[in-house]
């Protein structure tokens, strides 16, 4: 483990343990009574079978809407649920202060390196490719969003660039991926507190050259998505895609000859459609425009543009709407 000493979560084994159940879970399930409607832990298709998928370790992907909760409640109901307590991967701009850096690493999050040339990248993702590998090799789960950052449109589409990641090195790219043992997960939020942030970053993107957040703007994302409303939440857990890769191959072998862009994103669109098809689509009531319109008075950027930040946020709220229907064409 010496080799990923500036990446690697801390090896705390039962303290953590210890940890989790007298301090962290109970602080979680209290952070749920306060700031959701609900919290619930739900399957798509075959439950037995997914419990079978995730008995010896499985990597959980997942769409991504909250840069703390996301992975905090996944690890709190595969903990209550299953006893797993999944390694998580956050982007080291998340290290915002070195405090936030030791609670992290404590919590059993890796670093993913962010922001670097073309060859420091190259190194970045062999080193990270093969610190997951130990890890599954030794029987952990781990955790991952299915792209670098929050889909601020919630059109979550998994990035080929985090699977090329994970599938470094030599060999046949599905039997790569097979031994991962992929089993995405769908994470649906009734409200998004951080959608009025996302709205205003689009809008500042738009306008400004090169825009960036700060490590302050990261903060704060972090801060509103953790003391924000949320009303439903569901994670729903979905089987392994290895079944999916074997049939596909079955019916298309001509596909372990095709450029490996192109192999990628196929194992792309099937936790796409795993991810799609799990969503929980909340019904909307008619009272939605004004919260729409109560989002967009938080706003206060520079040439505020209503009629785009509108559109913005209404669209975070219809993807998901959009791509779920799609997905039913092709069932899990």
């Amino acid at each position: 483990m010496t080799d990923f000493k500036d990446i690697r979560a801390y090896r705390v084994g039962w303290i953590l343990w210890l940890t989790d159940f007298l301090i962290i879970f109970p602080l979680l399930q209290i952070w749920a009574w306060k700031r959701t409607k609900s919290l619930k832990l739900d399957y798509l298709g075959d439950r037995k079978q997914i419990e079978k998928d995730i008995r010896h370790g499985a990597l959980f992907i997942t769409n991504h809407r909250d840069i703390i909760m996301d992975a905090a409640w996944l690890s709190y109901l595969l903990r209550i649920h299953y006893f797993i307590r999944p390694y998580m991967g956050v982007g080291n701009n998340l290290f915002a202060k070195p405090w936030i850096e030791f609670v992290m690493r404590y919590l059993r999050c890796f670093a993913v390196k962010r922001g670097a040339g073309p060859h420091a990248r190259l190194e970045n993702s062999k080193q990270l490719s093969a610190y997951i590998r130990l890890l599954r090799s030794k029987g952990k789960s781990i955790w991952l969003a299915q792209r670098e950052g929050r889909a601020k449109d919630s059109n979550d589409l998994t990035q080929t660039t985090v699977l090329h990641m994970l599938t470094i090195g030599e060999g046949d790219l599905y039997e790569q991926v097979k031994t991962l043992n992929i089993c995405p997960v769908s994470i649906s939020y009734e409200f998004d507190p951080c959608d009025y942030l996302k709205a205003a970053e689009m809008q500042l993107k738009r306008d400004i050259p090169n825009w960036h957040k700060s490590k302050r703007d990261d903060v704060v994302s972090m801060q509103t998505g953790i003391e924000g409303y949320k009303g439903r939440v569901v994670y729903r857990l979905t089987p392994s895609i290895n079944p999916e890769i074997d049939a596909m191959l079955a019916a298309h072998p001509e596909y372990r000859e095709q450029p490996h862009s192109e192999q990628l994103q196929h194992i792309c669109d099937i936790i796409d459609r795993h991810i799609h098809q799990g969503y929980e689509i909340f019904e909307r009531g008619t009272d939605f425009d004004a919260y729409i319109e109560s989002r967009l008075a938080l706003i206060d950027i520079p040439n505020k543009d209503e009629a785009f930040l509108r559109e913005k946020l209404y669209e975070m709220y219809q993807f998901p709407v959009i791509n779920h229907r799609k997905s039913l064409e092709t069932r899990v």
